[in-house]
């Protein structure tokens, strides 16, 4: 996952004065970044098993719930159903806009990946 995205999520999540160390950027870009790549590999050795090549997201959200993540495949779930639908409408339109389902926050002035 590249830094800045790293960065950016973390900004999100804390009060706009908060500094983060930049040796706290990178640890959290490589746990999130092994947290994708574990879930992601399980989900990819289903589709192996099942000889089909494209992971779908209810091949991660089984990966998630196999590996113990059971805590966020109901609201996962949820936010796929919202995902779905509104893209069903927006495949309607011809002049849609790009979805934002996640609630986007400003990123501080000071803000340099």
């Amino acid at each position: 996952m590249p830094i800045a995205n790293v960065i950016r999520i973390m900004c999100c999540v804390l009060s706009a004065h908060a500094k983060i160390a930049d040796d706290a950027k990178e640890i959290s870009q490589e746990c999130m970044s092994e947290y994708i790549s574990f879930i992601t590999s399980e989900a990819n050795e289903r589709c192996q098993r099942k000889k089909r090549k494209i992971v779908t997201p209810e091949d991660v959200l089984w990966a998630m719930n196999k590996l113990g993540f059971n805590d966020y495949i109901e609201p996962l779930t949820l936010l796929l159903h919202r995902y779905r639908e509104l893209e069903g409408d927006h495949r309607s339109s011809i002049r849609s806009e790009p979805l934002q389902l996640i609630k986007h926050c400003s990123t501080p002035a000071s803000f340099h990946p």
